[in-house]
């Protein structure tokens, strides 16, 4: 099995149906799923300086790590998760 990395972008405030929708999708994929997390806000850091990330529909706001057989299982996964905005799918490889 190969990694992959989810990365969620969007925020909106969560309704009682968003959230139920998320609780079951994550059921769903629990038998694949490695790891999972949130942020909570950050920075950029480049050469022309530092600043404050945005908290919008921009920004990343979670990440799944899951295990699938390929890049096209991987979007199967993903295809079935209520997004806000959209979402970023990764393998992972090991170093």
């Amino acid at each position: 099995m190969k990694k992959f990395m989810l990365l969620h972008f969007g925020f909106e405030k969560p309704t009682p149906e968003i959230m139920k929708a998320w609780h079951a999708w994550f059921e769903s994929i629990a038998d694949k799923q490695v790891a999972q997390g949130g942020f909570m806000g950050g920075r950029e850091i480049s050469k022309s300086g530092t600043k404050d990330l945005p908290w919008n529909m921009e920004s990343i706001t979670g990440y799944n790590i899951i295990e699938a057989e390929s890049l096209d299982a991987a979007e199967q996964l993903a295809q079935s998760n209520p997004f806000i905005a959209s979402i970023r799918i990764y393998e992972l490889r090991s170093m």
